[in-house]
């Protein structure tokens, strides 16, 4: 079977040859009901039966790799999918640059592929266990749809991490399979492996926050994985990344809708006062920008990491765009970073390679910064004063070298008694989503969207406004 055509036929749909693997078809077989129950379980509650209109993969070539249709969720046929391969793979990065890439797991490697790929796996059923009551309270049948899109799409990647612990690390492979469906996203006894997957994300102005911060993390740490010399997971990230970009369309549009729909209130109410119209205020806007983004800056790791240089050395992840560099070994060279030293932020060059993940860090910054700056040119064209930020890097910081110090918004050093003092104008707090609550009501009529958000600018598969995204009856 060519690597480009896929088995629609087949239990798992794939194109990696299960039906020639009759042992590995077999392991996964028997994992796919325990995914079923936990979909069912932890999955979006109470729209199983409901047709929706989704994309399903069919394909890996880069036109018409998707295909539209009316789907229930428990029918989504959840795949196996890896990229071709152009030319014999080399092994983009690290001390063995320029050789043949892995088919193989190396036995030297084994131990940190296998934490690499799970960490990974692990991220995917956390976002959906996060986001499965958001169905309820949808504002626009479009929305929902796209949530379901991502939920059902995380699912797959889920299934892409597994294929490889059940492929390529035996016993082992499976135990850690069977234990991505046994944690549970915010469980005290058994809590998701990273602390962005187990914060609460209950209302939609988190989800369109998440999507556009945390899984736009997730771009940059599967981009990193796309360089690895182990082919399989090359391969596998990159399909991956395909789906990826829809999921951060979803997050930056939707955040764009918001603040459009609130400078759009703003202008309505005599006194300014968005909260007065049903609308979503732009302090609050701003403080659920600083907890998503400092949340999902924690994902890329410490700053200054001996993991990271071994990774990298080893060459099982790269760097974002690993082709655009010259230099692939990472040998010499420095990377200026600010660390706090009796209690002052002073400069220290760190060796280049053990600051790879602050290097991937300044890619996702600079995203960020670019869909902030989109999202001000809204607000400029609606004639609004108000003009969105992200906070340093520095700030609300749970991983790293800036644990254990308290920063401001701007990254300057202050006390643990000037942030609590200032915590609730900086991040999200309770009365902040008792307030989301409670303006978000479901709006299922199609065409029709919710008072706190603007109508997107086009459909999904160019489908017209008023399309019936979600079959509800």
């Amino acid at each position: 079977m060519a690597i480009t055509s896929i088995d629609l036929n087949s239990k798992i749909p794939n194109n990696v040859g299960l039906s020639d693997d009759p042992k590995l078809r077999r392991a996964l077989e028997k994992w796919l009901p325990n995914y079923l129950e936990w979909w069912n379980d932890m999955g979006p509650t109470d729209f199983a039966d409901k047709p929706i209109y989704l994309r399903t993969a069919i394909s890996v070539d880069t036109g018409g790799w998707a295909h539209y249709d009316y789907v229930k969720m428990p029918d989504y046929r959840w795949g196996i999918f890896l990229n071709p391969n152009k030319g014999e793979p080399i092994i983009p990065c690290g001390d063995d640059a320029g050789k043949p890439a892995w088919t193989e797991v190396p036995g030297e490697h084994r131990n940190a592929l296998r934490r690499i790929i799970v960490t990974q796996a692990d991220t995917e059923p956390a976002s959906v266990e996060q986001q499965r009551l958001l169905g309820h309270t949808a504002p626009s049948l479009y929305d929902m749809r796209n949530l379901f899109q991502v939920n059902v799409e995380e699912g797959r990647h889920l299934w892409a991490m597994v294929y490889l612990l059940h492929k390529y690390f035996g016993r082992d492979g499976r135990d850690e399979a069977d234990a991505l469906l046994e944690r549970r996203s915010g469980d005290e006894d058994r809590p998701r492996i990273l602390g962005a997957f187990n914060q609460p994300c209950d209302h939609w102005l988190s989800f369109f926050a998440f999507t556009m911060f945390t899984d736009r993390d997730g771009k940059y740490q599967l981009a990193a994985l796309s360089q690895s010399g182990f082919d399989p997971l090359r391969r596998t990230t990159e399909f991956m990344l395909t789906e990826e970009a829809h999921h951060l369309f979803v997050g930056e549009t939707g955040m764009d809708r918001i603040i459009k729909r609130s400078a759009q209130l703003q202008k309505i109410d005599p006194n300014g006062d968005i909260r007065n119209q049903g609308g979503i205020d732009f302090d609050l806007i701003q403080r659920t920008i600083n907890y998503w983004f400092s949340y999902s800056l924690d994902l890329f790791g410490g700053e200054i990491s001996n993991n990271a240089a071994d990774f990298f050395g080893a060459g099982l992840k790269g760097r974002y765009r690993e082709n655009k560099f010259e230099d692939h070994r990472a040998m010499s060279g420095t990377y200026q970073m600010k660390v706090v030293d009796n209690g002052k932020l002073i400069e220290r060059d760190v060796p280049l390679r053990n600051a790879m993940n602050e290097v991937l860090r300044d890619n996702y910054v600079a995203d960020c910064e670019r869909a902030l700056r989109k999202w001000n040119r809204t607000l400029e064209k609606e004639d609004s004063k108000v003009r969105l930020t992200l906070p340093s890097r520095r700030f609300h910081r749970h991983q790293g070298i800036y644990v254990g110090h308290h920063f401001d918004t701007q990254g300057n050093l202050i006390t643990e008694d000037q942030f609590a003092a200032s915590r609730d104008k900086w991040l999200l707090r309770p009365e902040d989503n008792e307030y989301l609550k409670s303006i978000m009501q479901p709006v299922y009529e199609p065409g029709k969207f919710a008072n706190w958000i603007a109508p997107p600018s086009r459909g999904v598969d160019g489908r017209e406004q008023d399309f019936e995204y979600v079959k509800l009856r």
